[in-house]
């Protein structure tokens, strides 16, 4: 099938929404602004272009993802499926641009982020299996135990306890 994919930078214009579909599947939307910025010779400065604005739709645990990390005035980066539509509404005819995303995330030439991973069901395969071990040395399969080193460093992450919680009990 042939798609066209894009990758477009802008700045969060709406708060993101999210809804389930008649089948159950979370959605969420929100707007994405862009602006093209180009060096004015003329004016010896920067100016703007026209601003184009795309509605970005992202499903199931993307779109939850994109609930729980993004705000208006966000800077992203949006990677996904280009979908141009034309509709007629009271006689006026309308076009506009929807991305299905593939992928979302902050744009890190503007500021700063800390990621957070979610829904891990073997803390044992994404932690340090050192800091596993010091908190729950029964949650660590045998054959990964051998390679470990006797003890914790003590500049591992302080959080050992719920690491082993949740390796415990997933």
């Amino acid at each position: 099938m042939n798609e066209t994919l894009v990758t477009v930078v802008g700045n969060v214009a709406t708060q993101p929404e999210i809804r389930n579909t008649p089948a159950g599947v979370n959605v969420a939307r929100f707007r994405l602004a862009t602006t093209a910025r180009r060096w004015d010779q003329k004016n010896g400065g920067w100016s703007d272009g026209p601003t184009s604005f795309f509605t970005v739709w992202a499903w199931r645990g993307l779109g939850q993802n994109v609930m729980a990390s993004v705000g208006i005035g966000e800077p992203l980066v949006i990677q996904g499926r280009l979908r141009v539509r034309e509709e007629e509404r009271n006689g006026q005819r309308y076009i506009s641009a929807d991305i299905d995303a593939v992928a979302v995330g902050h744009d890190l030439t503007r500021g700063t982020s800390a990621f957070r991973r979610v829904s891990v069901a073997r803390p044992e395969l994404v932690a340090p299996v050192s800091v596993v071990a010091a908190a729950a040395p029964e949650a660590v399969p045998e054959a990964v135990s051998e390679r470990m080193p006797e003890r914790v460093p003590e500049h591992a992450p302080g959080h050992a306890s719920e690491l082993a919680a949740m390796a415990v009990s997933g």
